[in-house]
């Protein structure tokens, strides 16, 4: 049997949120699975993201493949910097200096980061683009005027 860590689709209609669960790779995308580890809600902003990271750890040491989306997910909460590190043979301190590290330049990073600007208002603050005789580029071949026989 094949486990594989993926996303599961709950919610209503348009309103999705995935739980992020250890299933048979054969089973259905919301049928049977064997456990939960953790919850993903791409509608708040920012995403929600939520992990038994004990769970997860366990389900990836066993042999589960976790999916596209959900290794994803697993690097933007640090979890597979934390299998990495003890692979290497770090001790626990070590492992959650580096992550305490990671984190702080995370954050750092998210803080200097500029906000997405709506459609309208790029399009507003776009300069216009004056036209010159490079961008009119005049064509000239067998439609022209010149060329046409009399």
């Amino acid at each position: 049997m094949a486990v594989k860590l993926r996303l599961r689709r709950i919610g209503k209609k348009k309103q999705p949120i995935y739980k992020v669960v250890a299933a048979d790779s054969r089973a259905p995308r919301d049928g049977k699975f064997l456990e939960s580890v953790g919850l993903y809600n791409p509608l708040t902003s920012p995403h929600t993201l939520e992990f038994k990271e004990d769970r997860v750890i366990y389900w990836l040491g066993v042999g589960a493949q976790p999916t596209d989306t959900v290794k994803s997910l697993l690097r933007q909460k640090g979890i597979t910097l934390k299998i990495e590190l003890k692979k290497k043979g770090l001790s626990e301190e070590k492992v959650n200096e580096e992550f305490d590290k990671w984190l702080k330049v995370k954050e750092a990073a998210t803080k200097s980061k500029p906000k997405h600007k709506k459609k309208s208002e790029a399009a507003s603050q776009e300069k216009p683009v004056e036209e010159t005789k490079e961008n009119t580029a005049e064509v000239t071949g067998a439609a022209s005027e010149e060329n046409v026989p009399q």
